[in-house]
């Protein structure tokens, strides 16, 4: 599952006026993604590829017209941006991550890490809360930690993919401070010591879902809604990772028909921030 497939997509929940805005911009990361990951090119010509990306984004930014690869693309892009005023910033953030990901595949700690969360998800969340009209900077914060927890669940879920295509998203400093090495993990060699690292891993991202959770209380309408679900597939795939002792390195864990009543039961049982603490004092 690749993360982008953790947003859900112009769903019902979403305002039918903001669904071509949402999935233009999905289009474009979404191609963005795949000239970078997909298929058999070379890394130079990734590279290559993302640079032209890049040059249709410039163009379509100053009312200029793409090129003929991606009309579609960004036609569809620049009606939105048009309309909504999308932040350019955001979008090109997309494309740096994309080309770290061609070029680098071993990150040394979680600094590095959540740096290129910052660029390669959190762009995301905080372009659909500029669609929603919503600015505050505790909302964006916690759209970031939404959005950054989404894809570390991505990364553990796909732990065992990533490491047979040469990827390793676990940080070193992680890796050695449970005795145990990146190149020992690029191998595939499970053992206590990579499961005790993937349960904290899991820990820590739970975490962070659970701070951006309040999110979905002050997000409108349908989309808070939207996000509720969001937030509550994020921790199925971790309660999906303990369940199996934290075997990522050698299994990959899915979501299922099963999961969709457990899912909906934390979505609609969502408590708004202070409901507990004015329960208990009541």
């Amino acid at each position: 599952m690749n993360h982008y497939e953790n947003f859900p997509v112009a769903s019902l929940l979403c305002p039918p006026a903001l669904r071509p805005a949402i999935r233009a911009i999905y289009a474009y990361a979404r191609t963005a993604d795949d000239l970078a990951d997909e298929g058999t090119a070379s890394a130079q010509e990734r590279l290559t590829d993302l640079a032209a990306f890049e040059a249709d984004l410039d163009a379509v930014a100053a009312s200029r017209s793409p090129s003929p690869r991606w009309r579609a693309v960004f036609d569809d892009l620049a009606e939105a941006m048009h309309r909504f005023a999308l932040p350019v910033p955001l979008l090109a953030d997309l494309l740096s991550a994309f080309r770290q990901d061609v070029v680098k595949h071993v990150y040394a700690d979680r600094t590095e890490l959540l740096d290129y969360c910052r660029r390669s998800a959190n762009p995301v969340g905080r372009l659909l809360l500029h669609l929603y009209g919503v600015h505050e900077d505790e909302a964006l914060r916690q759209s970031d930690a939404i959005c950054t927890a989404l894809q570390l669940a991505n990364f553990w879920q796909d732990l065992s993919v990533d490491t047979q295509r040469g990827r390793l998203y676990v940080p070193q400093a992680d890796c050695a401070r449970h005795g145990t090495s990146s190149q020992s993990l690029l191998a595939g060699d499970d053992s206590a010591s990579v499961r005790a690292l993937i349960a904290e891993l899991v820990t820590w991202t739970r975490a962070m879902m659970l701070r951006g959770a309040p999110l979905a209380h002050r997000v409108p309408g349908r989309a808070g809604w939207e996000l509720r679900f969001v937030v509550q597939g994020g921790l199925r795939v971790l309660q999906r990772i303990e369940d199996r002792g934290f075997d990522a390195l050698v299994h990959r864990p899915k979501l299922g028909w099963p999961d969709i009543a457990p899912i909906a039961w934390h979505a609609l049982t969502m408590r708004a921030p202070g409901r507990l603490e004015r329960e208990e004092c009541a």
